[in-house]
This record gives C-alpha cells, structure tokens and sequence, in this order.
C-alpha cells in the first residue's frame, strides 16, 4: 500500500493517457493519491481540474492554490474561485503555495503577501497547507522567510501542513517538525548530488513524513529522464527505506497511514 501525497495529474502530458497512469499506479499498490490544483495558475480557468479529476476517481483527492510562480497574476476574482473549490469535500488541502526564490518568476513580496493570504484562507476553510520552498543560489533566505512566516501566522492555529519535495537541511526540517509539519520526500532522493535530502529522510520521525512523486516532475531513478507517474513512488520508498533498514513495503504503509490519519480518511484498497 503506498500513497502518491503529490501529483500534478491534470496537466497536459497526461491528457492521452490519465486513466492508464491510473491504472498503473494501482498495479503497483498505489492506492491513494492528491491532485495538486493549482492548474496552469490564475486567469486560466484550470484552477478546478484537479477538483473534477478528484471527483471523477475514487481515492484520489485534491488541493487548490496558487504557486508562488505565478503569485503576481492572482487577482481577486481568483481567489473568490479557490474559497468556491475550496468548499468541494474531495480538496483536503490548501496548495501548494510558498516561496521560490530560486526562479523568481513572480516579485519576492508579492510572493509573500500571495503566500501569507492563501495560509488566511486556509485557516478559514480549515484546511492544512501543501507548501513549496525553493531558494535562491546566491542571495536571500527562502526558508528563513517560509519558516518565519509560518512561524506567525500559521503555528498557532493547529492546522499545520506539509513541506512538500523537501530540499532543504536538517536545520529547516527540525525547525518544520517544531511547527507541527510533515515532511514529504520525492523522486530527487535518489539523485546521487541530493545527500542533503538523503541525510534528512533518515532522521525524519518514520510518522511524520511522507512520499511523493511531484509528477510529471522528477522522475526517481531509474526512470530519471522520463515523465514521472504515481506508480514511481515506489522507488522513493524503496530508497527512503534503504536509508533507515526497512523494506519498501513498510515505508508505503506508514506513510499511507500517516496520509489517511494527517487528512482523517478512509483507508482506499
């Protein structure tokens, strides 16, 4: 039993095939898996198709948000439509919303105010966040502000959240476990430069992370190179559990757990 905690399924390059991923996550034991709904970001009219495809397939669920790439595009009316989504029972989740400071695709303020409006929505929805950190190489903290923002304006409500494809050190992630957070590991655990990654997974409580695919993006090896899918997720528990001496088997079943017991659902077989 494993479950994909990150997926970007309802993009394009599953528009031929969607139901056969599907398929073939469930062959080899996926059995749940969260849409992340921020489309192809505001003013597309795509911010509610992982809220359709979570609705057309049992034990897949959805997020809505917007990334911090596209933070400067979001005008109002773009965010009266993700309180509307946010309101479906399948969206679990607020996200991913964050920080990227690595790109900058959008302003670094506008990018905090975006981030810091959506963790006020969530709050009002309920709904624990899907957050995104990517810093820059050469100047400004990404996750010094990430942190500190959370640390104000989010610890104390209780919702928490999940720092998803963790790429940070074990500075960042201790500092993310004392705010009530999950820590989710992707396919680049396996790239051989990513030790940093390899170093937190190992000291990771076992019931506080997750795993994930971030499909179609960064594929685990073997498949590096090649579009990612759910079913891949098996190779980033197979690596997580030769980092802490347990089999593959035993990473997908706590993480699932800790999926199916962090968002209150029902277990899918």
């Amino acid at each position: 039993m494993y479950t994909d905690s990150h997926a970007h399924l309802d993009g394009k390059r599953y528009d031929g095939d969607r139901t056969e991923v599907l398929v073939r996550a469930k062959a080899a034991g996926v059995t749940t898996i969260l849409a992340i709904g921020n489309g192809d970001g505001p003013g597309t009219n795509t911010l509610d198709c992982a809220v359709k495809l979570a609705q057309q397939y049992e034990c897949v669920y959805a997020t809505v948000g917007i990334h911090p790439h596209e933070a400067q595009l979001a005008k109002q009316e773009d965010f009266d439509e993700l309180d509307r989504l946010a309101r479906d029972p399948k969206v679990i989740a607020w996200g991913e919303i964050g920080l990227d400071y690595f790109y900058d695709h959008s302003p670094r303020e506008v990018q905090q105010r975006v981030f810091l409006q959506q963790m006020e929505m969530a709050r009002s929805a309920r709904l624990p966040i899907i957050v995104h950190c990517r810093p820059s190489d050469h100047n400004g903290n990404a996750w010094d502000d990430l942190l500190g923002l959370i640390r104000e304006h989010r610890a104390a409500n209780g919702l928490g959240g999940v720092l998803h494809c963790f790429t940070g050190m074990v500075e960042h992630a201790r500092a993310a476990l004392d705010l009530g957070f999950v820590i989710s590991f992707a396919g680049n655990i396996t790239y051989p430069k990513a030790q940093n990654i390899r170093d937190v997974a190992a000291m990771v409580p076992l019931d506080r992370m997750f795993i994930e695919t971030d499909c179609p993006y960064l594929a685990p090896v073997p498949h590096r190179g090649k579009r990612n899918e759910p079913a891949y997720v098996v190779e980033t528990a197979r690596r997580v559990g030769e980092l802490r001496g347990i089999s593959s088997e035993e990473v997908g079943r706590q993480t699932s757990h800790n999926f199916l017991s962090f968002f209150r659902l029902p277990r899918c077989d």
